[in-house]
């Protein structure tokens, strides 16, 4: 290889960093497999043995390139190539590859642009075969998608040619290191004590609970934190598409989704896993979403003693989650009158909680609101608590507060027969300035 000194440096080619990265990689890989070096010690080993490989080329870089070349090099050997020091990075919640030369981050809620790329569509295939194929899932041109997750267990969706027009793609849902607790989503504003007293309530008393809300709205995280209230000597089944829940109680059975193999058979959906959930003698069934023909399935393991169920489901307000269960239980196949799905609907779920993510990138439950039965064909819905908006700041800041409506729910001598006798301070409206000028 050519020797370049600190001045010659700066004239180097990005042809040329691209030989000496795959010159380092492939002597690397070499020393690796002539070794036989353990895969729990090739990430010390390769960190041992790059800078010796990097003195055989004779080149002369400033430090602060040669250290750069070499997070490359060892994060595409041991890592997830270019975008690992964005899953590294705790402020990044999102990142989304579109194509090997854009790369999106979600931090804070806002959406950027980073500087990082990929040489080309094979960089980012190779990624995505490092991040599925521990899992034993495969991407082709025949199944251009795959759901996955990280060993963190970050969520991590990949699509690749020809659906992805633009070059393979990459979605992942960071998962974080620490898990939030109630006081966390108070401080942050996201649910006041009062609504937290109240569902910690309603979730110890077995009441059935969906979560609501839209993509990246936070509906997982606000499910990890209800779940935590559940009482440890309960057993817990958790059914999800890729495991993200981090149950903290100790007897828990988690079960995740498999797709099906090259000839696309022996696939296990989420409505199979719920139907053998019913078997395990659960006291508490958990389903991370409900997007199929499964809901009919937990709508039944509600009705049938199944109580104290909790999911999450799509939807945008509490009244568009009831009609979007409906459209899900249609589904499942079975011609069943629209009256008989309501029916089923009213009398196994007993809360929504409405979790919603504002324009400026905050994440807030705006409403928790009681299923409280049916008039005529209707399901009647009554907000107990609810946002509502007063402001957007120059800035582009929401401003509003969520606030008791006054309404206490009909379920309430449920809630004492479990021994919860809630204050009445919990559903009494807070006054605004306004009132309490006229009073």
């Amino acid at each position: 290889m050519t020797t370049l000194n600190a001045a010659g440096a700066a004239k180097i080619t990005g042809q040329d960093l691209s030989r000496l990265k795959k010159y380092l990689t492939d002597n690397l890989l070499r020393a690796l497999e002539s070794e036989g070096i353990p895969v729990a010690q090739r990430d010390a080993f390769a960190r041992q043995n790059i800078g010796k490989i990097f003195e055989q080329t004779q080149l002369k870089l400033p430090e602060d390139l040669r250290k750069q070349i070499f997070d490359q090099v060892l994060n595409d050997l041991l890592g997830y190539g270019p975008i690992q020091s964005l899953l590294e990075d705790d402020d990044v919640t999102e990142i989304m590859v579109n194509g090997p030369k854009k790369i999106f981050v979600e931090m804070k809620g806002k959406l950027t642009k980073s500087n990082v790329t990929f040489d080309d569509d094979d960089h980012v295939l190779r990624v995505i075969d490092r991040i599925i194929l521990p899992l034993g899932r495969h991407v082709d041109a025949d199944s251009p998608t795959v759901d996955a997750r990280l060993p963190d267990g970050s969520r991590v969706n990949a699509v690749v040619r020809p659906v992805a027009i633009d070059g393979p793609s990459i979605t992942i849902r960071k998962f974080r290191k620490d898990k939030l607790k109630t006081e966390d989503l108070i401080n942050y504003g996201s649910l006041t004590r009062q609504m937290a007293d109240f569902l910690e309530a309603c979730v110890k008393a077995r009441f059935n609970i969906v979560i609501s809300g839209g993509t990246g709205s936070g509906k997982t995280t606000l499910l990890n934190v209800m779940s935590g209230f559940i009482p440890e000597n309960e057993r817990i089944i958790t059914i999800e598409d890729a495991a993200e829940l981090q149950l903290q109680q100790d007897h828990v059975m988690r079960m995740e989704t498999k797709t099906a193999n090259a000839d696309g058979l022996h696939a296990v959906s989420i409505r199979e896993l719920v139907k053998n959930s019913l078997r395990m003698r659960p006291d508490r069934i958990v389903v991370g979403e409900v997007r199929g023909g499964e809901a009919l399935d937990m709508l039944q393991a509600m009705n049938t003693g199944h109580d104290g169920s909790l999911t999450t489901v799509h939807a945008n307000t509490p009244r568009d989650a009831i009609s979007r269960i409906e459209t899900l239980v249609l589904m499942a196949g079975m011609d069943l009158p629209l009256k008989v799905v309501r029916q089923q609907i009213s009398s196994a779920v007993d809360l929504i909680v409405q979790q919603t993510r504002l324009k400026d990138g905050q994440r807030k439950v705006t409403a928790v609101t009681e299923v409280a039965g049916m008039e005529g064909e209707i399901i009647v819905l009554t907000d107990i608590f609810k946002f509502n908006q007063t402001d957007v700041t120059p800035e582009g800041k929401v401003v509003g507060e969520v606030n008791a409506t006054g309404i206490r729910p009909n379920f309430t001598p449920r809630l004492v027969a479990a021994g919860f006798k809630l204050s009445a301070d919990i559903f009494a409206p807070k006054l605004s300035a306004n009132q309490n000028t006229r009073r």
